[in-house]
């Protein structure tokens, strides 16, 4: 019984450090992330959520969740650190560049979300969720 403790305490004392440094690794990502994308945004979230505006609210929850869909799955798929920051840092510039996009191709989305239109803001989220599934895929792949 002894031994079998030893064994899961050597397991632990090997792999602890590198489940660690391989999760802050991904949640440093995901804060650079999403700061990123409060920076190009056309709008200021927090200003908007502080005053109660809840289409500000769902974009940026869809841009932390579409964000962490895609490094979840680097997290998942690569075994070495630098693999979780080579791909991670794909996995967030191709989520920055779909905002990006939509907000070229729609530009009208800045008044919408500052008048707090809800259906603006789900169509948003919706694009980035697919695009974020589309890079999981990819980054899975």
């Amino acid at each position: 019984m002894n031994e079998m403790f030893q064994a899961i305490w050597q397991t632990l004392n090997s792999g602890l450090p590198i489940l660690l440094q391989q999760f802050l690794t991904t949640v440093a990502l995901l804060i650079l992330g999403v700061g990123c994308y409060i920076l190009i945004t056309p709008f200021r979230e927090r200003e908007l959520i502080a005053k109660g505006n809840q289409a500000a609210g769902l974009v940026l929850t869809g841009a932390l969740i579409s964000i962490a869909i895609p490094l979840a799955v680097t997290l998942a798929t690569s075994s070495i650190w630098l693999d979780i920051v080579l791909w991670g840092s794909v996995a967030v510039i191709i989520q920055l560049a779909t905002f990006l996009v939509f907000i070229l191709l729609f530009r009208s989305f800045r008044a919408a979300i500052e008048a707090d239109n809800i259906a603006a803001a789900l169509v948003l989220v919706g694009v980035q969720l697919a695009i974020a599934l589309l890079n999981a895929g990819a980054m899975a792949g």
